[in-house]
């Protein structure tokens, strides 16, 4: 991403706002955590593909995630299915499929081209990796037969490089994991074994193979021990440099699991399973779990800088500190202290800051509805935070939810499940919410009944809600600035890494470019980056 941050870099210090920056349609997963089998969490979200396939052996995806491909062994086919909802597998209905039956009876995994015109097969009768061409790319139905590789006896799994340049299989008789040069881009036929792995101490039945994208971790998954083991490689892509870092099992969903795959993005993991009915399972990585303090995270704020973390919660009913060593970046976050908020609220829904630092607001959802104002003598440090008034907006709002002030202090706005509205309150003496007095409100309905969070783009002109009932951000676009009345509504981004509740938070770096979300269920902050990506 080096590319992008430093287009980031010049459009920040030219004054003008990144490619990409404040638009949902550019937003991705780009989590400092992702890839990591340690902050794996499976979603209860799965799908049976057993119409089509009571043998299964293999997954894959498109790089959009609108697509997903299952091959087994008693259609001796490869199964296409359309996602509905981006990478949500639970979303996926069957399109058709395409027999391989001709040149593998038992096939074993199937991987494709970055662009979709070629696909692979493995094989177990064969012992061969198969090449097909995609006259229409990521369309089964158009595949055509081109060449092989023999292999070894029990090829369970197979992976290509992006480049094309590099294959890596998987043994299940060996226990090993080999990696093979390709002269020849893509043609498995130019491919030579250059050395392999033995996993066996770790796995007796490896099934399944996937690399990070940068080639620094590898991933097999095990038949014996239904769990997926990640390696380290000190040196990427060359498997003679492996260590194992961490394992995490999946028998939990699948006491037989046969197919691995994990999105390019490294937050989103899928496991497929030949116990009946076969099911393709979906688990997200990523994230900075804060459970250590806060197990059901309902809030999170940043400092403008980028260097301090506040996040709150109902169970702890605290405010929590974190320092940042390096700015935004959620991997060098470290506790600091906690303030507890329980002499008035018992349930802390929301937190905003004053941009100094010197105030604090809280808002309580559901026992007061009330939004809380503490005064700071030492800004940014919670430690010095001192309760100084409070205003009641239980009339307007019956169940708040989040809250968010106008740079200037003359403006309130709070979100609300109940109305599934957001509010909008003047403030006459800015800052001080006891002069608050409600001005109008704003439905979103239309998009989600749950609201749990509002935020707003720096010059009032873009306004965002985090919606728990279908697991998105919306976006919405206002024709007059901070006017929630000219609010109308135009895209969204559905949250997959999710754990199945978005009432942790939302929060966009100043600029634009960093959108971080709090997950209830897995009491993690989840980071995405807006901008075009390299």
């Amino acid at each position: 991403m080096s590319n992008l941050n430093t287009v980031m870099s010049q459009a920040a210090a030219a004054g003008t706002a990144p490619d990409g920056a404040w638009d949902l349609s550019y937003a991705y997963f780009d989590d400092p955590f992702a890839w990591d089998l340690s902050t794996a969490v499976y979603l209860s979200k799965s799908f049976s593909v057993a119409a089509q396939e009571t043998g299964t052996r293999g997954v894959s995806l498109s790089p959009d995630g609108t697509k997903m491909y299952i091959v087994g062994l008693t259609g001796d086919d490869v199964n296409q299915y359309t996602l509905s909802t981006p990478f949500l597998v639970s979303s996926a209905t069957y399109v058709q499929n395409f027999s391989v039956s001709s040149q593998e009876p038992s096939p074993s995994s199937v991987f494709f081209k970055t662009d979709g015109t070629k696909m692979y097969i493995s094989g177990t009768s064969s012992d061969r990796v198969n090449e097909y061409d995609l006259s229409t790319a990521w369309d089964v139905s158009t595949a055509s037969y081109l060449q092989n590789l023999s292999v070894t006896p029990q090829v369970n799994g197979v992976f290509i490089r992006s480049d094309g340049l590099k294959m890596y299989t998987v043994d299940s008789s060996t226990d090993r994991v080999y990696e093979y040069d390709l002269s020849t881009a893509w043609d498995v036929t130019t491919a030579s074994v250059l050395q392999n792995l033995s996993v066996g101490a770790q796995e007796s039945t490896p099934e399944g193979l996937s690399f990070k994208s940068d080639g620094t971790k590898m991933f097999v998954l095990g038949n014996t021990g239904d769990d997926v083991t990640e390696y380290d490689l000190s040196t990427a892509w060359d498997i003679s440099t492996a260590t194992v870092s961490t394992t995490f099992s999946v028998s939990g969903q699948d006491s037989n699991s046969r197919g691995l795959f994990i999105g390019a993005n490294g937050g989103y993991m899928y496991v497929v399973g030949a116990t009946a009915p076969s099911t393709v399972y979906q688990y997200s990585l990523g994230g900075f779990n804060v459970g250590t303090q806060e197990q059901t995270i309902e809030g999170i704020f940043f400092k403008p800088d980028g260097t301090k973390l506040y996040i709150c919660g109902t169970a702890g009913d605290e405010v929590n500190e974190y320092d940042l060593s390096t700015a935004w970046d959620l991997s060098t976050a470290s506790f600091l202290q906690a303030l507890n908020v329980y002499s008035q609220t018992r349930d802390p829904a929301s937190l905003f800051f004053k941009p100094d630092g010197t105030v604090m607001y809280v808002a309580s959802q559901q026992l007061t509805k009330t939004i809380f104002y503490y005064s700071l003598s030492s800004p940014w440090d919670i430690s010095t935070a001192v309760f100084a008034t409070s205003i009641t907006i239980g009339t307007e709002v019956a169940s708040p939810t989040g809250v968010f002030f106008k740079p200037d202090g003359t403006k309130m706005y709070v979100s609300g499940s109940s109305g599934d509205d957001v509010n909008e309150y003047d403030l006459s003496t800015a800052w001080d919410v006891g002069t608050a007095t409600y001005s109008q409100n704003f439905s979103v309905a239309a998009q989600d009944t749950s609201p749990q969070e509002v935020f707003f783009k720096d010059d009032g002109t873009k306004m965002y809600i985090l919606g728990d009932t279908n697991n998105k951000v919306y976006e919405y676009e206002l024709s007059t600035a901070w006017d929630v009345s000219t609010a109308s509504y135009i895209k969204d981004f559905f949250i997959n890494n999710s754990g199945g509740s978005l009432r942790g938070g939302l929060f966009f770096k100043p600029d634009g470019t960093k959108m971080y979300l709090g997950d209830f269920q897995t009491d993690s902050i989840y980071s995405y980056t807006l901008g075009v990506q390299e």
